[in-house]
């Protein structure tokens, strides 16, 4: 299947399946904002259980907090996001299309990538055993010209990035011949800044109301009361603060689902270290999240590294971890060392020491900051997408999210064979025993078959069939989603077998 049918179809999937909707859809929807819907939220909030207690749970030194959206508007100013918080747009005449500008780029770098890649494979097959990758790459004439090129682009791309040349930026597209994808021309427009938060008002009336903006990061939440949860807590450097929520940005271009969205949801932990230990701290938290990444069971191929070319204004280190979506490999989370920039900023704007004292070493200093920030929606979607199977059987394709059982929306189903002769009733006494602990579902319409089917649909790893002979032996049959074995157990053996599956202490071991 293709990546883009795909994509297609994990769409629609989530949709007919109650994963995802379009926000406001009874009124035509709200471009690029989305509801989670029953089965979404659950593997949602899933998602959020395990990144909570891998981060708070499993160390001793990391707290959390839950801040409030709206924020005085000077700590904005402070953080540089007034004044610096943009993004390069471009738009095709023809199509009418907006673009950032430094994305087209970045695609067109990736392609370049993807030819090389392309080459090797080719000569792979046509060498077998005796090829030597290493000296290909180093050799081949078209390889090197590929490579020579990407890495002039790339050269002319940073220098621009790093130097604000938007009129340079505007020629690397033009010289490169990148097309709208859309129309298929080269007419772009001039490259202009675009800020991305969004400003409100604050106030009982309008006459008298202040602007603030919705916050486009979690961060400043934790940096504003960093010094609160040191004192109250009695924290000692090392030490970090962890929070999840909702931030806001006015995206240029919001598409790809819910990879780019205007509301969407973080998951950041600020990690404040002594000045001068800060990289090593960012190498220790580099392997540690993406360690968190691989232990959820995803391919570790889908995963790759990328150094940052042109720092923020805030950072002396920086990585992504990209993730292979349908559509490529994209950010999924950044891992920053941001030094002390931003609680120096808070601390001049605001007139108030937010110094620590370390009480080891008898010195006051501000401290450094490792920062790891990674996108709920985009995780969900990177979950969602590499666990949609299509599986050829007999007569008919079966459509099946493998999803980690931890993390699966619905953890059982229990299913009377029949609506009659007493099955319903036992059916419901297993349900009301199962779900004090696990979220269970219930469900006796349509053929045990469509039955099975839909919960495939919905990942759910466990399904409890109830016949006529439960009510003789009190045994009933187990159904495995993933390879969709069948056992006949006593019913005394559910609860077991399945609270072993579906532990997120399963995910948290391996970390």
């Amino acid at each position: 299947m293709v990546q883009e049918e795909l994509f297609k179809k994990i769409v629609a999937h989530c949709k007919e399946y109650g994963f995802i909707f379009q926000s406001s859809e009874l009124y035509d929807g709200l471009s690029a904002v989305y509801d989670y819907a029953q089965n979404g939220v659950e593997l949602k909030n899933n998602l959020k259980e395990y990144w909570w207690k891998a981060m708070t749970q499993l160390h001793e030194e990391i707290v959390g907090i839950d801040s409030a959206i709206f924020m005085h508007p000077t700590i904005w100013k402070a953080s540089g996001h007034v004044d610096a918080f943009n993004d390069p747009l471009i738009d095709n005449k023809d199509s009418k299309k907006r673009y950032r500008a430094d994305v087209l780029i970045e695609d067109y770098l990736e392609k370049i990538n993807e030819k090389i890649e392309k080459e090797v494979e080719k000569a792979k097959k046509r060498f077998g055993d005796s090829f030597d990758e290493t000296m290909y790459r180093q050799t081949n004439p078209r390889v090197l010209e590929y490579l020579n090129k990407k890495e002039t682009v790339h050269n002319d791309f940073v220098f621009a990035l790093e130097n604000n040349d938007l009129e340079k930026i505007r020629q690397i597209i033009i010289d490169e011949g990148i097309v709208c994808p859309i129309s298929g021309t080269k007419n772009w427009t001039e490259v202009r800044q675009f800020n991305l938060m969004f400003e409100t008002k604050l106030g009982s009336v309008a006459e008298g109301a202040n602007s603030i903006y919705l916050r486009p990061e979690t961060a400043q939440g934790i940096f504003v009361n960093y010094l609160n949860v040191q004192k109250t807590g009695r924290m000692k450097i090392p030490f970090g603060i962890a929070q999840i929520g909702k931030a806001f940005r006015n995206e240029i271009v919001a598409r790809q689902f819910i990879f780019r969205m205007r509301e969407f949801e973080q998951m950041e932990m600020q990690f404040f270290v002594k000045p001068g230990t800060e990289l090593e701290w960012f190498e220790t938290w580099r392997i540690r999240r993406l360690n968190w990444h691989k232990a959820i069971g995803i391919n570790p191929e889908k995963y790759r590294w990328h150094k940052h070319d042109k720092l923020a204004h805030y950072a002396n280190a920086a990585y992504d971890i990209e993730f292979e979506f349908p559509f490529g490999f994209k950010e999924l989370e950044g891992i920053h060392s941001r030094t002390d920039f931003d609680l120096k900023q808070h601390q001049q704007f605001s007139g108030k020491k937010i110094t620590y004292y370390d009480n080891e070493s008898e010195e006051s200093y501000v401290p450094y900051v490792v920062e790891t920030s990674v996108g709920l929606d985009r995780t969900f979607l990177a979950v969602l997408s590499s666990s949609y199977f299509e599986e050829q059987l007999e007569n008919e394709t079966r459509i099946v999210l493998k999803l980690p059982a931890p993390l699966a929306p619905i953890k059982v189903a229990v299913l009377p064979l029949i609506k009659k002769d007493g099955l319903p009733e036992f059916a419901r006494k297993i349900m009301d025993t199962l779900k004090l602990d696990m979220n269970c579902m219930y469900e006796e319409k349509d053929s045990i078959g469509k039955r099975y089917r839909r919960q495939d649909a919905i990942g759910t790893p466990f399904c409890i069939t109830i016949d006529h002979q439960s009510l003789e032996d009190n045994t009933i049959t187990i159904r495995y989603r993933d390879t969709m074995e069948q056992e006949r157990i006593s019913v005394d053996k559910i609860y077991d077998i399945v609270k072993e599956k579906i532990d997120i202490k399963n995910l948290l071991k391996k970390l």
